[in-house]
């Protein structure tokens, strides 16, 4: 990997879940649709950047419902009989024996090289360690990062790929750190302030989760039987992660600099973090979508020449219709507003506000004047969220004409309703939506953001002219009703009667909003601030 005339610095991307394609299963959701993205980036815009990764055998969880109403999940293998093989195999210690981890190389789908680890070998006692992505529970997550950011590490040195710069995406990868740490003592003779200052020179780290409770913690004993301490003392461990080991605080501890992925999560993250003493710096670099994938290519052309967007529009609607028609034998109207809502299933982004006021919602559904699309998937363990996608079903079977539920949400999915809807409704609790990536996907194909001022939207917001706003940024005890109340006289009052009625300002609502998100929400201007103001 050779520096580029302008000699930036070679980055090596590490991520636990890579979103190429839907045929590699090999993502959950936003995390690894963002790191999938920026490597389409990277190569389209010759920036010196591999991916390291872990090659899942059985993917993510495929999620679909049962005759009762209820998600249930099932894992397969898919074909990977197209990637590289490098012929390159490291070493890691797990519980006190070495595991082999083979590499292999994607570069499948215009992507800078990402480098695979995979412990699914006839050598290896624990094959299904890289079986699949989030499952089972710590001792095995805990093997799994070691595999990530351990042998990631070691990857690079056997494959012999320099890099000035270790970009940790979230807090899976943080144990690479303590690897570069025990390499500079090894083989320097440093001592372990000198060489963790050292380290911190090369990582940079991206934080996420505005939760809490979301950012990942290990009991130290844990994470010595597992071998994460590759030699280091406990009393190092404790300055690098506390007790118990926060990954997060780890992160900021081991990075020169560090960010966050929309300005309004920059100002929760430097509340959450910013008092833990010899944590970096945390800037807010907002996430962006790379235009490439997402963008429909007739919408694209008709923006650039200014030839009318709602022919291409009703076609890219038309499709997501056909499909949904096959998915789930309901046929949509093209001519009805219809509104999408598709993402990971969570308490706090109220995947069910909209259905909250059901006299009044049901009046629009019952009469064709208002269609809704929803897809969503929980974690195969978290059974709230498993309800959430029950109840999401449940108003499909209430509704059986104008709301549809589509099972086993992947970029499929992602594509055909960012592309298909009128409009993308998106309602979590503020401040608890990091990013929100899905809006500008649909902002750049000319969908009209309805959404809580939270994550991304409120840097992109301008009511009534790109899109509109719930709410005002509220964030007290009584927040859902605040929203809530918003959401439905926004609908009513504008929203509806705008699609209907004035047809002609919500042409120039899509040109605003695709006029918006081309360049400040694509990942062409993510990657260049990642390396002007996170890298350099």
């Amino acid at each position: 990997m050779k520096k580029t005339k302008l000699s930036l610095p070679r980055v090596a991307y590490f991520c636990m879940e890579f979103g190429l394609h839907e045929s590699f299963p090999i993502y959950s959701g936003g995390l690894g649709i963002l790191a999938g993205d920026i490597l389409k980036e990277a190569k389209a815009s010759n920036f010196p950047m591999i991916g390291i990764g872990i090659l899942w055998r059985q993917g993510y969880t495929s999620q679909r419902i049962d005759q009762k109403g209820y998600p249930y999940d099932s894992y397969y293998e898919y074909r990977h009989d197209w990637l590289e093989d490098t012929k390159v195999k490291v070493r890691v210690r797990i519980r006190g024996r070495q595991v082999k981890c083979k590499v292999w190389k994607c570069t499948q789908f215009e992507n800078v090289p990402l480098y695979l680890l995979d412990v699914n070998l006839p050598e290896n006692d624990d094959r299904l360690l890289t079986g699949q992505l989030y499952g089972w529970f710590s001792e095995e997550r805990v093997a799994q990062e070691i595999i990530l950011g351990i042998g990631g590490i070691k990857a690079l040195r056997a494959l012999g790929i320099p890099v000035d710069i270790y970009h940790f995406n979230d807090s899976h990868p943080v144990f690479a750190g303590i690897e570069l740490i025990n390499e500079l003592m090894e083989d320097k003779g440093l001592d372990f302030e000198e060489a963790w200052e050292q380290v911190k020179e090369k990582i940079v780290f991206t934080t996420h989760t505005p939760v809490k409770a979301g950012n990942e913690e290990h009991d130290h004993e844990l994470l010595r039987y597992m071998g994460a301490y590759k030699g280091l003392a406990f009393g190092q461990m404790l300055k690098l992660g506390g007790d118990p080991f926060s990954m997060t605080v780890a992160g900021l501890r081991l990075a020169k600099k560090a960010n966050a992925v929309a300005e309004l999560h920059g100002n929760t993250a430097r509340q959450m973090w910013g008092s833990v003493p010899g944590t970096a710096e945390i800037i807010a670099i907002t996430n962006g979508v790379f235009t490439g994938a997402w963008q429909d290519k007739k919408i694209a052309e008709a923006y650039e020449t200014n030839a009318g967007l709602w022919a291409p529009h009703q076609e890219a609607k038309r499709k997501m219709i056909e499909e949904i028609k096959r998915r789930n034998r309901v046929k949509l109207d093209e001519n009805t507003l219809t509104i999408g809502s598709a993402r990971r299933a969570a308490p706090y982004k109220r995947g069910n506000l909209i259905f909250s006021k059901p006299k009044v919602i049901g009046e629009y559904l019952k009469a064709g004047k208002v269609q809704i699309v929803l897809s969503g998937k929980a974690h195969p363990n978290d059974l709230i969220g498993k309800d959430i996608v029950a109840e999401m079903y449940k108003m499909s079977r209430l509704y059986p004409q104008s709301v549809v539920f589509l099972e086993d949400y992947n970029m499929e999915i992602g594509r055909l309703l960012t592309r298909g809807c009128d409009v993308w409704l998106n309602n979590p609790r503020r401040p608890q939506e990091a990013s929100g990536t899905s809006g500008m996907k649909a902002a750049m194909n000319g969908v009209l953001n309805f959404s809580v001022l939270d994550g991304w939207w409120p840097e992109g917001c301008i009511h009534g002219v790109n899109g509109w706003q719930i709410g005002g940024g509220y964030e007290g005890k009584d927040q859902d009703k605040v929203d809530r109340d918003s959401l439905y006289r926004v609908l009513l009052e504008e929203v509806i009667p705008t699609y209907y009625h004035n047809r002609e300002k919500w042409f120039e609502m899509m040109k605003a909003s695709i006029n918006m998100s081309q360049w400040k929400f694509s990942a062409t201007r993510m990657l260049k601030d990642y390396y002007q103001k996170l890298y350099n």
